[in-house]
């Protein structure tokens, strides 16, 4: 049975890595013995570290959490293979340096890519701080990046082995149904409906193709005149339905007026974001298959209804007293939890 990961001091030892790259990774200047390391994202998703060598060369390192979750949840050979093997399509990935599969290194595996640069638009403050004359044309670059990625044959790119047999819709609801139930929410009467609606419902015909799993505009890096530099945190990437990205997307694309917020943060409710439906026709035409509008509206609310699972993971994680959480941090992601669960079935009533 898997163990969850220690918790460990030092994440990534500057010398011990030091050392690897010496013997592994020549294009790395480390002959001070050591390498300058800084934490630049991370928290329950696999950690992401800034890595300077002695000639001033930046480097990002990607490694597991360290510790609270399962270790075969953050299979780094499977991220690092999904990055390798798009990094030669014209799909905007750094460029895949070394990994190693040794936890003796640092403590877990991990690999090493080149530093992308850019502005990460995680939020509306980060939006705030984007070229209003530019956010336009980085909201269409979202959607051709995704596009791009979804037209790609799995199986040309070296990736066609990792497709399941069946469902994958199936089996993303029997998943986050049976994680949700082992969260803390109590009631979850709402997250029941939207799923038993959302099965009764499940399209017939699922697309297969490269799923990133988490595409949004918080995991991408824009440059300053609306153009995406790289995707990244590859960690949830899959053979399976593509429109499921394009839900998330979408379900994470606030705009103004709406009543439903996103179920994810985002900077597109500012002024010069394109609007969604303008996403949904440029994704066809980057694609060559327009969706049905009723099958785009089931993607959005199977999106809500596994933002409503995930938070639930989240809040279980308040209520068991992580970082010292108070009432009101509870409160909140329960009502996030119930408002997306809602919102799932009341877009499926009809």
């Amino acid at each position: 049975m898997s163990r969850p990961t220690e918790i460990v001091a030092d994440p990534v030892p500057a010398a011990a890595l030091a050392r690897w790259l010496a013997a592994e990774v020549p294009e790395v200047a480390v002959a001070s013995g050591a390498v300058t390391v800084e934490k630049i994202a991370g928290g329950h998703s696999n950690l992401t570290y800034r890595i300077v060598d002695d000639a001033g060369a930046a480097w990002a390192l990607r490694r597991p959490p360290t510790g609270g979750v399962l270790a075969t949840a953050h299979d780094m050979s499977r991220e690092w293979r999904f990055v390798s093997a798009l990094h030669p399509t014209g799909v905007p990935v750094a460029r895949p340096v070394a990994y190693c599969a040794d936890p003796g290194v640092i403590g877990a595996e991990f690999y090493l890519m080149e530093f992308v640069g850019g502005t990460v638009l995680g939020d509306r403050e980060a939006g705030e701080a984007y070229p209003r004359e530019s956010r336009r044309a980085a909201g269409l670059a979202v959607v051709d990046v995704l596009a791009g990625l979804h037209s790609l044959d799995p199986a040309a790119v070296g990736l066609g082995d990792l497709h399941r047999p069946g469902s994958y819709l199936e089996r993303q609801l029997r998943r986050w149904h049976r994680q949700v139930h082992a969260s803390a929410v109590e009631d979850l009467s709402v997250v029941d409906a939207a799923h038993d609606r959302l099965t009764a419902l499940l399209p017939r015909d699922e697309r297969v193709g490269i799923a990133h799993g988490d595409y949004r505009a918080g995991n991408l890096s824009f440059t300053p005149d609306g153009r995406i530099a790289a995707v990244f945190d590859w960690e949830l990437a899959t053979i399976g339905d593509p429109l499921a990205d394009l839900g998330w997307l979408l379900m994470s694309w606030a705009r103004p007026g709406d009543t439903v917020p996103a179920g994810v943060a985002g900077p597109s409710e500012l002024p010069g974001f394109p609007e969604r439906d303008e996403l949904v026709a440029r994704y066809g035409e980057g694609t060559g298959s327009h969706p049905d509008p009723g099958l785009v509206d089931y993607y959005v609310a199977f999106a809500r209804w596994r933002s409503a699972c995930i938070g639930a993971g989240v809040y279980s994680r308040y209520v068991a007293g992580v970082m010292g959480a108070t009432d009101a941090d509870t409160s909140t992601w329960l009502a996030k939890v119930q408002a997306q669960a809602a919102a799932a079935l009341d877009s499926l009533a009809g």
